[in-house]
């Protein structure tokens, strides 16, 4: 899977670059993306694009009607290639205001926890972390929502994806929570992960920041990770 928040990455404007990241599964959105790259991508890459609104994802071109853009997932789940990915967007906004909302992220969490409960996801995508993994704790805009946290301790999928932290202000671009791995992926990161480590909660996780079109970093699966 290809995933991406916050941030246009200029090395996929050429397609040798693209074609050297085949074959994908799925595009990943965690928020903060504009339609008509979101459509790119999914044109692009010809795979499914599935993504979630952040809290700058309002207004102008959100207003329009994007055809080839589907709509965000927000509680419900899909399949990537026998991997289950359920979805997020951004809690709470004020018409085309987003509000940091700690009480909206609990009422969201409490309207899709028994569906997410049944159907397990092995990956969750959203714009925020959870409080206190992957986030900037000291920047109340920026701070993960506990509610996050809470559903991923209870439901403990193999990989959660985010944006909205600023490389530059975290101290590493993942984490490792129990048998979770909480990766950031602003601007762009290639995930791997089989089903049959999904179902043994291993991450056996490769990441990797697209620089130039250059794959460049790996993370340790979950269990081993600090």
């Amino acid at each position: 899977m290809l995933a991406f928040s916050d941030e246009m990455e200029p090395a996929l404007e050429y397609q040798t670059n693209r074609q050297a990241l085949m074959p994908l599964d799925a595009i990943i959105g965690a928020g903060d993306l504009k339609p008509e790259y979101l459509d790119f991508l999914a044109d692009a890459f010809r795979v499914p694009l599935l993504y979630v609104r952040g809290n700058h994802d309002r207004g102008g071109g959100w207003k329009e009607e994007i055809t080839r853009v589907p709509e965000p997932m927000d509680g419900s789940w899909h399949d990537v290639a026998g991997l289950t990915v359920a979805g997020l967007s951004w809690p709470s906004d004020k018409g085309d205001r987003a509000i940091h909302d700690d009480n909206a992220a609990w009422r969201q969490v409490a309207a899709r926890y028994l569906r997410l409960r049944s159907s397990r996801p092995d990956i969750i995508v959203s714009h925020v972390p959870p409080l206190g993994l992957g986030d900037t704790p000291e920047d109340h805009y920026h701070r993960g929502f506990a509610a996050y946290r809470w559903l991923a301790e209870r439901l403990k999928p193999v990989l959660w994806i985010h944006g909205h932290t600023s490389t530059a202000a975290a101290s590493h671009w993942w984490v490792g929570h129990g048998p979770t791995t909480l990766v950031n992926v602003t601007g762009a990161v290639l995930l791997e992960l089989s089903p049959a480590a999904a179902d043994e909660t291993d991450a056996r996780l490769r990441g990797a920041t697209i620089e130039s079109g250059l794959v460049d970093r790996a993370v340790e699966p979950a269990s081993e990770a600090s």
